[in-house]
């Protein structure tokens, strides 16, 4: 029976033979490695993971579709919401001793920010992570200062992450087209982090990015002077203009 694509799901499924094989290409699975995909779909791309992994775990929320997985031998599937799931859980599940997961998916457009920033809660159990996204989103991820795209979404994975895209997807690719493009990006998480309460730097960064047009004196640095911080910031750039590693070693600063 054919599956009809839910759209409160943002299900778009991937077709494209020659993008797929990019896709595994880049991702580069080996036998033997502890591999989560999530939103597996009408796996397209999990056929071929599993079958250089010889097993994978899967994560969907559709129950329909959850059915069908199990029906595949190699697969354990998890039916949830990725924003439910536990990270550290799944990796004390699937990892052997010394292992960190790899996370791989089509992201669903509407929550792929939350589901960074889920994963993000947990990133020192992942070993790297590839995501197929809208574009617009990871142009945002990767963005250098002094763009604009540089934004908050840029500073709060840039401090913790290497990130590249490393292919463009367009929207013919997939059963229905999306009306965006898309691009597979390759996240890995920095080797040595650097120690930081996330919380502040994203206070820090939101209250910057607050009014991007103007100077920082107008929005962090009444911030900064409400927090009776005395250290040296130049608050007369935009926040665009202010490099990842000034955040954070603002953010280091107001914690000390």
């Amino acid at each position: 029976m054919k599956h009809i694509p839910r759209k409160r799901f943002g299900q778009h499924f991937l077709t494209d033979q020659g993008i797929i094989e990019g896709i595994v290409q880049a991702i580069a699975p080996r036998p033997g490695q502890a591999m989560v995909e999530i939103g597996p779909g009408l796996a397209a791309l999990t056929q071929p993971l599993v079958e250089r992994l010889g097993n994978l775990t899967v994560i969907e929320l559709d129950r329909d579709l959850a059915r069908q997985l199990r029906a595949h031998p190699q697969l354990s599937v998890v039916e949830s919401d990725i924003l439910k799931v536990d990270i550290h859980q799944l990796a004390r599940t699937a990892c052997a001793d010394g292992q960190k997961l790899r996370i791989v998916g089509n992201l669903p457009y509407n929550i792929s920010t939350p589901i960074l920033f889920h994963l993000l809660n947990a990133v020192e159990v992942i070993e790297d992570q590839h995501f197929m996204l809208q574009k617009e989103v990871i142009d945002r991820m990767v963005a250098s200062p002094a763009t604009s795209d540089y934004g908050r979404l840029s500073v709060m994975l840039q401090w913790r992450y290497a990130m590249e895209n490393v292919l463009f997807v367009p929207p013919q690719s997939f059963d229905p087209p999306p009306r965006v493009d898309s691009a597979v990006v390759r996240m890995v998480p920095h080797p040595v982090p650097m120690a930081l309460d996330v919380k502040l730097l994203s206070e820090l960064v939101q209250v910057a990015f607050s009014q991007r047009r103007k100077l920082l004196r107008h929005t962090l640095g009444q911030w900064l002077a409400a927090r009776a911080f005395s250290g040296a910031f130049d608050v007369q750039r935009r926040a665009e203009e202010v490099p990842v590693a000034e955040y954070v070693a603002l953010a280091q600063a107001l914690a000390n």
